[in-house]
């Protein structure tokens, strides 16, 4: 198995214990699905991420950044982003940030809830 057989494999497995009736609540907490359009293809992509809130920001931590392709959609001025939050879908404009070894994707959501 590849790499991104790997990656696929573990991702699916994280959506569906998000979504699991029993588990999903818990998971919940940490993990969301995000929804954006790749600059280049101009397709729509969804994946889980990790974050943190707090009010209307939202931080992901980019494990593994360099064997990784979705936060460069969000370099430079960044772009917009759909977070499948508990509650219900947001939007926002999401900034990836790298230092050193670390990237980090800062969203600020759209409007007040």
């Amino acid at each position: 198995m590849d790499a991104k057989s790997a990656v696929r494999g573990v991702n699916s497995v994280v959506l569906k214990l998000t979504r699991a009736p029993v588990v999903g609540p818990l998971m919940r907490k940490g993990f969301v699905e995000i929804s954006y359009t790749g600059r280049r293809s101009g397709k729509t992509f969804s994946t889980p991420v990790n974050y943190r809130r707090s009010g209307d920001s939202i931080l992901i931590g980019v494990a593994l950044p360099d064997r990784k392709k979705w936060w460069r959609n969000f370099t430079g001025e960044g772009g917009p982003i759909t977070l499948h939050l508990p509650g219900g879908d947001r939007t926002g404009h999401a900034v990836a940030e790298r230092s050193g070894s670390t990237v980090t994707v800062r969203v600020r959501l759209d409007g007040g809830r």
